[in-house]
C-alpha cells in the first residue's frame, strides 16, 4: 500500500530521459569518467571499486536530505545504484546466455516511486547494494574471449556488447558517486 509520502510530487524530481550512451565514446564532462578507457580485464574490479564507497555514503547523517529541489538524496541514489547493479548483472547474464536479447524498458524514476527509495532503511540498502554489487562483479568475472563481443539491445534500440554494457554501467556507478560527492 502506498501513502502520500511515497509519491514524489510533480516537478520535485525531474525525470532523467537523456540518452547517456555518448559516454561510451567520450569522457563525461561532469564526473570525468572515461568509459572507453576501461578494458575488459578491468571491468569486474572497477565495479567493486565504484560500489565500495556507498557504505560510508549511507552512514551519513544527512543521507535522506535532498541537496536541492529536483535532486535525489544520497539514499535515493544508493537505492538506484543497488538496482542498477542488479539490472546490469541480469542484462549481462542474458547477453552471455541468449542471442542478441532485447532488454525491457526500465524507468528509473517509476522504480524510485514503486520501491519507495525515499523511505528505505539506509542500513538495509547498504547490505542490499553490497550483495547486488557482488553479483554484478561475478557476472563479469568469468567473461573471456569472444564473449566480450556478444550483443544485446536496449528497448530504445541502443546496441551494446558485453564490454560496452560494462563500460556504460561503470560510468553510471562513477557518475552517481560524483552526484553525492563521494570519492572512489
Amino acid at each position: 500500500m502506498s501513502d502520500a509520502n511515497d509519491q514524489i510530487p510533480s516537478g520535485e524530481i525531474v525525470p532523467d530521459d537523456k540518452d547517456w550512451t555518448w559516454t561510451l565514446t567520450r569522457p563525461c564532462p561532469e564526473c570525468g569518467f572515461e568509459a572507453s578507457a576501461v578494458g575488459p580485464e578491468l571491468v569486474p574490479g572497477s565495479i567493486a571499486v565504484l560500489t565500495r564507497p556507498w557504505a560510508k555514503v549511507l552512514a551519513r547523517a544527512d543521507v535522506r536530505d535532498r541537496p536541492a529541489p529536483g535532486v535525489w538524496s544520497a539514499l535515493e541514489y544508493a537505492c538506484h545504484v543497488r538496482d542498477v547493479c542488479a539490472l546490469f548483472a541480469e542484462r549481462t547474464r542474458l547477453m552471455l546466455t541468449e542471442q542478441s536479447p532485447r532488454f525491457a524498458n526500465w524507468d528509473q524514476d517509476a522504480t524510485a516511486i514503486e520501491k519507495s527509495y525515499r523511505r528505505a532503511d539506509p542500513d538495509v540498502v547498504a547490505g542490499e547494494l553490497a550483495a547486488a554489487a557482488q553479483a554484478y562483479v561475478e557476472s563479469y568475472a568469468g567473461v573471456s574471449g569472444e564473449q566480450w563481443d556478444r550483443h544485446g539491445v536496449r528497448s530504445n534500440g541502443s546496441e551494446f556488447t558485453v564490454l560496452t554494457l560494462g563500460q556504460y554501467g561503470l560510468h553510471d556507478l562513477a557518475h552517481h558517486l560524483w552526484d553525492v560527492r563521494a570519492a572512489h
